[in-house]
């Protein structure tokens, strides 16, 4: 057999390894088998692994196996300080370190923080994580309560500057007890049923007849006052009301969480009222004017920090007429009880 300077057998018709394997050699085929795994071993050297030293081959007639994976290493895995399954939900459990890539001011961080602002168990969560669903809800929400306040002091000023009107609310009084009930009604419609201050466009229909209806008690209201009086509590409302919001909006304290001071509150304010239907004198009414607005006051800034979402209590995005009722009704209140006041100080 003869051989090339390498020391490997040369392929070729006296070849009797060849021979016997692939058979006689064809005119034009003088080149070696295509694969030297399919060869039996002898003089060829076996097939090297494929770049991975040290691992036997397959033998003769064996298909060859799997390659190893080496420096990789094998199953099970090593799993080192990862936690297991079942995955953690909602507050690091201890034992668990909670995920540092995620801020604490995040609304979906559930640390060592203020609790998730869907503890209200009126209202469920419905994706305030999306701050665009968030501002256009405020803005939904401040575009009716807008309109409901342009509509009540458009009465106002009816009943303020045109001596018809005042003479008309002045023979009928029975009209301000009509609308009362009216208002009345409406208010627990879209106070306690739910579904149906959810369903367009009936919440708008009892919201503007809730509107209508209060803002004709108020201009009947303003009407018994001087014009200058009713010029003195617009515009000191105004200011007390943006201030509210602006501070309630921009505080990074939670009043959401003195609702049920501020109910205890109101209802000590309506039993002071029936006394002050019995007693009549000028110092008890100014007090008590005086601490309903301050006490409506509050409750606008709970009210406005309710929009935002990221207190402890919270509106669903579905709830823009409860939120547009809660803030109109703050504020007339407010304007009430400042009309009193100034009407009662300057007699």
């Amino acid at each position: 057999m003869s051989q090339d300077k390498s020391g490997y057998p040369v392929m070729g018709e006296n070849n009797p390894l060849h021979n016997s394997v692939y058979g006689p050699p064809q005119p034009g085929f003088g080149m070696p088998p295509p694969n030297y795994s399919q060869a039996p071993g002898g003089p060829y050297p076996p097939a090297t692994g494929y770049g991975q030293p040290d691992f036997p081959q397959a033998g003769p007639g064996f298909a060859p196996g799997p390659y190893p994976q080496m420096p990789y290493p094998q199953m099970p895995y090593p799993q080192g300080p990862y936690p297991q399954g079942p995955y953690q939900q909602g507050p690091a459990q201890p034992g668990y370190p909670s995920d540092p890539t995620v801020p604490t001011g995040s609304p979906g961080y559930h640390g060592d923080g203020p609790p998730s602002y869907y503890d209200n168990e009126e209202f469920t969560n419905s994706g305030f994580e999306d701050k665009s669903i968030r501002q256009a809800f405020i803005r939904k929400v401040f575009l009716v309560l807008t309109v409901q306040l342009t509509v009540t002091f458009s009465f106002v000023a009816v009943f303020t500057f045109v001596d018809e009107a005042k003479y008309f609310v002045r023979r009928n009084p029975w009209t301000y007890y009509v609308s009362y009930a009216v208002f009345f009604v409406s208010l627990i419609v879209l106070s306690c049923c739910g579904e149906f201050r959810r369903k367009h466009p009936w919440n708008l229909v009892a919201l503007s007849i809730l509107t209508l209806s209060l803002s004709y008690m108020v201009g009947m209201i303003a009407s018994f006052y001087d014009t200058e009086t009713v010029i003195m509590a617009v515009g000191i409302t105004t200011v007390v009301c943006f201030t509210v919001v602006l501070f309630s909006l921009q505080s990074k304290y939670d009043f959401t969480s003195c609702r049920g001071v501020l109910f205890v509150c109101l209802i000590v304010l309506l039993l002071f009222s029936f006394l002050c239907i019995f007693i009549r004198h000028r110092i008890l009414h100014i007090v008590y004017a005086s601490l309903g607005a301050l006490l409506f006051t509050c409750f606008l800034a709970v009210d406005t920090q309710l929009l935002l979402g990221n207190k402890k209590l919270a509106l669903s995005p579905e709830e823009y007429i409860f939120a547009a009722l809660n803030l109109y009704t703050d504020i007339i209140n407010i304007f009430l009880y400042i009309l009193a006041i100034v009407g009662r100080s300057r007699e």
